[in-house]
């Protein structure tokens, strides 16, 4: 027969370890015991206790006079009167026109062609008109309704500045109380006179702009420019003007002579 193994007796020190060990579970485990009540405790919900409110309530009512004076004031009125309105067979055709677009427009491309290359001419237009205020091209000249005929003792599409007598014909125009064409005169004078130093080249198609951008001086070019306005809103504008308004652009233009 096989022996048995002798059992070896457990020593005092590890036997307390074994009780400590054993003291701490057991108190662990008591003290989630005692946490799970107290949570389940506290997790109770209170009894609502009703709060009586014992303030003392006044009751108001609607005043009918208020009512009716605010029900027939416009400002409270939100119906669409334009609706109750009969249309009329204009109104009818006009609206019927626009049904009838809109559902060739949902139906047919052409007119989403027709509009892409009516918005890209609008874009070439505007740059056109980029480029032609650029080069010095007056546009409004285009878009303007012809000013008033005066009579010129020569033709105005063909002057020449460097033929003209700008002292007779000042007096003749001063005499007429033509003040308008003095005025341009005045200007035709003042062109030139920069022609003359050098200071721009005078042809007889270019425009007023053009000369504007030939003079390098800062103080010269300002002046000049205040000058062109003026003649531009009494010319082209059909501004009449009196004599006081006419000596005023005369002091102007001699005041600008002297800076040359």
């Amino acid at each position: 027969m096989a022996k048995k193994a002798p059992i070896l007796p457990i020593s005092p020190k590890k036997n307390i370890k074994m009780q400590i060990k054993a003291l701490a579970y057991w108190l662990f485990g008591l003290l989630m015991f005692v946490s799970v009540f107290a949570y389940a405790d506290k997790g109770k919900k209170k009894p609502a206790v009703l709060a009586r409110d014992s303030s003392a309530v006044q009751v108001r009512q609607f005043s009918e006079d208020a009512i009716s004076t605010y029900s027939q004031s416009e400002d409270f009125l939100y119906v669409d009167t334009a609706k109750d309105q009969e249309l009329s067979i204009w109104d009818l055709i006009i609206a019927w026109l626009f049904q009838m677009l809109a559902a060739e427009i949902g139906r047919s491309p052409v007119f989403l062609v027709i509009i892409k290359y009516l918005v890209l001419g609008l874009i070439g237009a505007g740059a056109i008109y980029v480029i032609l205020k650029a080069v010095g091209i007056d546009v409004g000249m285009f878009l303007r309704k012809g000013a008033k005929k005066t009579a010129l003792p020569y033709v105005e599409s063909l002057e020449n500045i460097h033929e003209i007598d700008f002292d007779d014909e000042l007096n003749d125009a001063v005499s007429n109380r033509n003040y308008r064409l003095a005025v341009r005169l005045l200007y035709l004078k003042c062109l030139k006179q920069l022609s003359d130093r050098g200071l721009i080249q005078w042809q007889i198609d270019k425009t007023n702009k053009a000369y504007y951008y030939e003079l390098s001086q800062k103080n010269q070019r300002d002046a000049f420019g205040s000058l062109t306005r003026r003649f531009e809103y009494v010319w082209y504008g059909n501004f009449t003007i009196d004599e006081q308004a006419f000596n005023d652009i005369d002091q102007l233009f001699n005041k600008f002579r002297e800076q040359l």
